[in-house]
């Protein structure tokens, strides 16, 4: 039901392991297939996943002023319903820090939806062009090992900035292709043709759930 649109999760550990698991299939090759006994379906299914979790049970994960906070049992409790291969699908991984008041009460306004959505829409142009000789290509995300390899080449200390990120936070061959892919998005919403080593930064940023202190 989500093809073409925005699956969203809300309060992804309170799913079953076992039902998260089942979309590991969908997320790498955009279909779904059901087998029963007399015949086998297979439906398109390219969406976009969306999910949202607290940090902790208790909603306070590595906050030293938290009025409560989860044991060391049941955070792993908690966690371990997200398996490591599951986030690996999942391009961004984004740590929201709680607001303070004075964030929440000034006047300054942030940038404007228009002004983003304008952004945006050019690097749908840039990638739509970039993919024209594809079928089943038409942005970053769907792109395979080979265009990958193609449209994401990096200078000597971009490489060496991203083989440094892979070691310390010892990620997965899956993981470095997200991560330039997201690095190659970055790079058309700054309208530049080639990816640098601050867009390699910001997208490894962007692999919060990889660093020391999650998931084990």
């Amino acid at each position: 039901m989500a093809h073409n649109g925005v699956l969203f999760l809300d309060e992804l550990p309170e799913f079953k392991r076992s039902v998260l698991e089942v979309m590991r299939q969908p997320l790498e090759d955009r279909d779904v297939t059901i087998s029963r006994a007399r015949f086998t379906v297979t439906y398109p299914s390219s969406f976009m996943l969306v999910a949202s979790m607290n940090p902790s049970p208790s909603g306070y994960f590595n906050d030293p002023d938290a009025p409560m906070t989860s044991s060391p049992v049941e955070m792993q409790r908690y966690l371990g319903k997200i398996s490591g291969p599951l986030l690996d699908r999942i391009d961004i991984h984004i740590e929201v820090t709680p607001v303070p008041f004075e964030k929440l009460s000034e006047d300054r306004r942030g940038e404007a939806s228009i002004v983003i959505r304008e952004r945006v829409t050019k690097a749908r142009k840039l990638q739509a062009q970039r993919f024209i000789e594809f079928d089943t290509i038409h942005y970053n995300a769907q792109m395979g090992v080979k265009q990958i390899r193609k449209f994401c080449r990096l200078d000597d200390a971009s490489m060496q900035l991203l083989k440094t990120a892979m070691e310390q936070l010892n990620l997965s061959a899956r993981a470095y292709d997200r991560i330039l892919k997201v690095a190659r998005t970055i790079a058309d919403l700054d309208a530049s043709e080639n990816i640098t080593g601050n867009h390699i930064s910001e997208a490894i940023q962007y692999r919060s759930l990889d660093r020391d202190g999650w998931l084990g």
